[in-house]
């Protein structure tokens, strides 16, 4: 009965945050906080995504020559900084993670 509690409350939370921006259309954010959320898709994107790089098991810090997960997302890092396409970057980092994998003998075939 918790857990359902729990997720009702969520359930709640969220309709309220994502409906009182359709309830209020004339609601104006002060230019610090639109600064501010400026920031959050990086931020979010960041946090899913590093821990993945550097713990690629879940459990230990792989800050290895045989980290596929870190050396491309590096590579990607790059290939976005230079080239600014976003299907340029997520291209880049696919190959160049699948090609680590193959030259390091990690991919299950």
């Amino acid at each position: 009965m918790d857990n359902w509690i729990l997720i009702l409350g969520m359930l709640a939370i969220t309709f309220a945050t994502r409906y009182s921006l359709f309830a209020f259309p004339d609601l104006r954010f002060p230019p610090l906080v639109r600064q501010g959320l400026h920031y959050v898709p990086t931020a979010v994107l960041t946090a899913i995504v590093v821990p993945g790089m550097l713990f690629p098991d879940g459990q230990h810090l792989a800050l290895s020559l045989d980290n596929a997960y870190l050396l491309a997302g590096l590579a990607t890092i790059a290939i976005a900084a230079v080239t600014r396409h976003l299907l340029a970057t997520i291209g880049g980092g696919l190959l160049v993670f699948f090609v680590l994998r193959w030259v390091l003998g990690q991919l299950p075939l």
